[in-house]
């Protein structure tokens, strides 16, 4: 019985073996009929909306008079938007903020001995959002010329937006997509192949940076909003199968 058995054990071996040996070749020619690639497209465009803010506060020991003095800014404020070309509908002032400010009492020795009231602190923000972009952006400039009416603004930098990025990404999207296709058949073709059908197609992050600029692209995607032109960028990685 031995010699048959050791027959047996042999034969069962050498057909375990030539399995394995044929699911490797076959996982090895699957792999290498495999293309992958990488397709980028990029595409620059202006913003067609701008946001602008400000801010301005009043002090006193006395809170009506403190905001007394703040509206009739607000109004001011107002009418030097509207001279400007701003209209209503485009300017949004904020609900005012109120704040208790304390200073450090101090003894005859000028030693620190707790605190004191010393007034209110009222602040309020005005917002201008318009696709009038060049003169709400010369206006940013201009609105400390509000000084010389007494009242301290604090004018922010501009943020610019385009309304239409999903157009812009779908674009991008298709261009991407081509790219990677010509890429592909490059490939196939130099390699003495044809190509095959899609296997998989997975996007890349969408990317907004100032045109020109030196702005790293970031993991979750960069959005730019201090340029008004800027470049936008996508990637799409696809598998296809060589024939």
């Amino acid at each position: 019985m031995k010699p048959y058995l050791t027959a047996i054990i042999i034969g069962l071996s050498a057909i375990i073996a030539f399995a394995i040996i044929g699911g490797a070749y076959k996982y090895r020619s699957t792999t290498m009929e495999t293309i992958v690639v990488t397709g980028l497209a990029e595409k620059d465009f202006n913003s067609n909306l701008i946001v602008w803010n400000g801010t301005y506060s009043r002090k006193s020991a006395d809170l009506k008079s403190a905001y007394a003095a703040l509206k009739a800014d607000e109004n001011t404020i107002r009418q030097y938007l509207l001279k400007k070309g701003i209209t209503n509908a485009e300017m949004v002032f904020s609900s005012v903020t109120i704040n208790k400010e304390f200073g450090p009492m101090l003894d005859g020795n000028g030693r620190n001995i707790g605190q004191q009231f010393t007034g209110y602190s009222l602040v309020q923000a005005v917002k201008v959002e318009s696709t009038e972009i060049d003169k709400v952006d010369k206006i940013s400039r201009e609105a400390t010329e509000l000084i010389e009416t007494g009242i301290e603004l604090n004018s922010s930098s501009p943020l610019f937006y385009n309304t239409k990025l999903s157009d812009i990404k779908m674009e991008l999207l298709g261009k991407a997509s081509a790219d990677a296709k010509e890429r592909a058949e490059t490939i196939a073709k130099n390699a003495g192949s044809s190509l095959g059908k899609l296997k998989k197609a997975t996007m890349g992050v969408f990317q907004i940076t100032g045109k020109n600029s030196n702005e790293d692209y970031s993991y979750g995607g960069s959005f730019n909003t201090s340029s008004r032109l800027k470049t936008g960028s996508i990637t799409i990685r696809m598998e296809f199968q060589s024939n």
